[in-house]
């Protein structure tokens, strides 16, 4: 083989490419749209994927100083619109896209982002009607987390002054726009929850785009929201705005001045209620009082009422009636009882060992102390003893006999 030019080394080849590469100003500000797969998160914080078409299929890269500007997740499937250069990465000789920037294809990234989360913490369970606080109903101290030189707060001291000036109002300075506003919202709504004279707070701001609003999406925000000790009402742009906030938060709120009306009753409204249950509560006091008035008329016109005396004589004579009766049949009973104890007794001394003893007869036992019932059970020589009605003696057998007793 004749070798005609130089020979290069493999190395020399990927960084020639390179160069040819990274020298065409059309390659160092590209814009390429297509499907991500093979998508892959580094614990490095880099991103690798690959965005197809069709036909083809480009690599890329997206660095983790660069991806943390990105707003949603990226995933495999999604289809983006990538900013970025392409070059050759030398080891493996493979040219890639280095990403700068993404965005979604079709909708914006921050949509894009807010759906996520949304659709994360919902699964989590931070939505769920059953993990709502109740609002006090007339809280004395409402914390209020907002801008201090913001309209939100105003419209929120002027509609507490109308509806219940008595309330106190405490401000938790806080930023609500901008990268470190997060932070600061999180930061506010943790100094009035260690607060032991605050019952409700209210989250508050007024209207703007997507992005001005983009502090309440975000994650931290509304977690501390969720694990607030108090109640929470989210007032955060205008009626048709909804951010993260108000889907965690206890009571959403269109408006800051619609925050107030659902912390605290109207004033005026409170004190006609009070007199409308005064008047009811009389009138129904003097209906109670007028059938009690009846149901003593009533009583007291009664025959008992009429002559007290002659029905408690009645009663008095029926008393000793009862009375006499109840003397008679117990004399009856133990009479009764007496003559039946004395039949019994009759009987008892009739069938009494003793009377039958009196007319000379004994009972024998022997050694063992068994009654002796025949002569059969005696023994000649044996020991006896028997027992007369005033005393025993004792014996010995001499001599049985048989058949001479008196056996009938």
């Amino acid at each position: 083989m004749q070798v005609n030019g130089p020979v290069l080394q493999v190395s020399e080849i990927n960084r020639y490419v390179k160069g040819l590469i990274q020298g065409d100003p059309r390659l160092r500000d590209l814009w390429v749209t297509g499907e991500i797969s093979n998508f892959k998160h580094h614990r490095s914080g880099h991103m690798y994927f690959t965005v197809k078409d069709s036909t083809s299929a480009l690599r890329c890269v997206f660095f983790r100083r660069e991806n943390m500007r990105c707003r949603f997740k990226p995933a495999n499937g999604m289809e983006v619109i990538l900013h970025g250069s392409l070059s050759v990465y030398e080891p493996d000789g493979i040219y890639q896209l280095y990403v700068s920037e993404m965005e979604p294809a079709g909708m914006g990234s921050l949509f894009l982002a807010f759906e996520q989360l949304k659709a994360k913490l919902e699964q989590e369970g931070l939505f769920r009607a059953e993990a709502k606080k109740k609002l006090p109903f007339l809280p004395r101290t409402i914390g209020v987390v907002t801008s201090p030189t913001g309209a939100a707060l105003q419209d929120i001291v002027a509609t507490v002054k109308r509806r219940f000036p008595h309330v106190r109002l405490v401000v938790a300075e806080s930023l609500v726009q901008g990268a470190g506003a997060p932070a600061d919202i999180v930061r506010a709504l943790e100094a009035l929850n260690r607060r032991e004279d605050i019952e409700l707070i209210i989250i508050a701001r007024g209207g703007g785009s997507l992005e001005d609003l983009w502090p309440f999406n975000d994650e931290a925000v509304a977690r501390a929201i969720h694990r607030s000790r108090l109640p929470v009402i989210s007032a955060v742009g205008h009626e048709t705005d909804f951010t993260i906030a108000d889907f965690v938060a206890d009571v959403r709120a269109a408006t800051p001045t619609a925050a107030v009306a659902a912390a605290l009753p109207d004033l005026e409204e409170l004190l006609f209620q009070l007199k409308q249950l005064q008047r009811r509560a009389g009138a129904a006091l003097q209906r109670r009082l007028q059938q009690e008035k009846q149901l003593l008329d009533y009583t007291v016109s009664s025959r008992f009422y009429q002559r007290p005396l002659q029905r408690l004589q009645r009663a008095q004579e029926t008393l000793q009636r009862l009375e006499t009766a109840l003397r008679q049949e117990a004399v009856r009973g133990l009479k009764l009882k007496g003559m039946k104890l004395a039949s019994l007794d009759d009987r008892l001394e009739a069938f009494s060992p003793l009377k039958v003893m009196n007319r000379g007869y004994c009972y024998c036992r022997d050694e063992a102390g068994q009654i002796v019932r025949s002569i059969r059970e005696v023994r000649v020589g044996g020991a006896l003893r028997l027992t007369f009605k005033d005393g025993q003696a004792r014996c010995r057998t001499e001599a049985v006999e048989e058949g001479t007793g008196l056996e009938r």
